[in-house]
């Protein structure tokens, strides 16, 4: 099979490149002695985690508990569920912690903690390093409240989410050493009460690319890395050519008075995430390449609806609308990997340069 056989649109994975993200990844963790967390909410794909440990299974994170459970089925057992535990979940994590999972939760109230400990579930207290969302103040006495409720402690967590707002190096820098110095100062208020607190975890893809102290620091929890996408091209993470995942529409029509080429590939196929627009270079819905990868001159998805796509030149591009009939077939590469992911059951994995299908990978679904 190759890239002109499956019904479009679907999603296309490029395996050397998520190889070649990995490996980067991993280099630069291996400079700083801090072992990797896979955070599978990105490629929910026991296939691609595996690749991120060398074809055994390893540390993750996961978003649902879905993912908890289906990488458990393939031999993943040190599993932290990096979500806020809600109090109805608690029997699914016990069910999966009495199969010999070791699935630890993340909270940041005393309710929470009510439950765990009434589960006898360990649990991460969540810490709130840059103000952009869940998790305690560093300095909150509701730790050592919630850390007096708890069965066991097993340290904390916080996540750089301000990193994906830092453009210049000194941002970057900030914003990394910000979220490793708040979490490791928790983990020492911890330890100072007496509890052990040994897990110290902290991460993003931006912040994981950034080189900074991790002195502290038990493990860097990072998942989007492995396919990367626009918005982190447009942070400096990486550039376009990184980008291992896109999505392969058919073109079904013509605008031409208005400049559009449309395709069947809509927010359906790609996702409605515009995350680029608060760039300095805003991509559209993402850029479109051909076959091969190789990007079109300025054409972006500008516009979608459920089901359709809309292709034209970037605004003030000089640049010419190709010539694409009606049944040629385009990538589009995405804003938010996570995003764009979502909207499909399966990858359809080349290699860079093929067009030839080597493998369909599941990924998994649901909560």
């Amino acid at each position: 099979m190759d890239l002109h056989e499956p019904v479009t649109p679907f999603a296309v994975l490029d395996a050397d490149k998520v190889a070649t993200n990995v490996a980067r990844l991993r280099g630069r963790l291996a400079g700083t002695g801090v072992p990797l967390r896979l955070h599978v909410k990105t490629a929910k794909s026991v296939e691609v985690a595996l690749m991120a440990f060398d074809g055994t299974p390893g540390p993750i994170a996961v978003s649902t508990l879905a993912e908890a459970e289906a990488f458990a089925a393939a031999g993943f057992t040190d599993i932290v569920y990096a979500v806020g535990i809600a109090p109805d979940k608690l029997t699914r994590v016990a069910d999966l912690r009495e199969r010999g999972v070791d699935l630890v939760v993340l909270l940041d109230s005393v309710a929470q903690a009510s439950a765990a400990a009434k589960a006898a579930v360990p649990a991460l207290i969540e810490i709130d390093s840059d103000g952009h969302r869940a998790g305690l103040a560093p300095d909150d006495p509701a730790v050592l409240e919630i850390a007096g409720i708890l069965p066991e402690v097993r340290g904390v967590l916080t996540h750089a989410g301000r990193s994906y707002y830092a453009y210049t190096p000194e941002e970057k820098h900030r914003v990394a050493a910000d979220e490793v110095a708040h979490a490791v100062r928790v983990a020492e208020r911890l330890r100072a009460a007496g509890y052990a607190a040994p897990v110290v975890s902290i991460g993003s893809t931006p912040s994981g690319h950034t080189p900074v102290e991790l002195t502290g620091v038990t493990e860097a929890r990072i998942g989007n890395f492995v396919f990367l996408d626009l918005v982190m091209a447009g942070l400096g993470v990486c550039a376009v050519e990184d980008l291992a995942l896109s999505v392969v529409a058919t073109v079904i029509g013509h605008q031409r008075d208005k400049g559009w080429i449309l395709t069947d590939g809509g927010w359906m196929a790609t996702s409605q995430d515009r995350s680029t627009a608060q760039q300095k270079i805003d991509q559209g819905y993402g850029l479109v390449t051909d076959l091969d990868g190789v990007p079109y001159p300025d054409l972006l998805m500008s516009a979608a609806s459920q089901e359709h796509g809309v292709l034209s030149v970037r605004p003030g591009s000089a640049a010419e609308l190709p010539d694409l009939p009606v049944g040629a077939r385009v990538r589009i590469l995405p804003n938010h990997a996570c995003a764009t992911a979502a909207q499909h059951d399966r990858y359809h994995v080349i290699g860079t340069g093929s067009r030839t299908v080597r493998a369909v990978w599941p990924r998994v679904r649901g909560w």
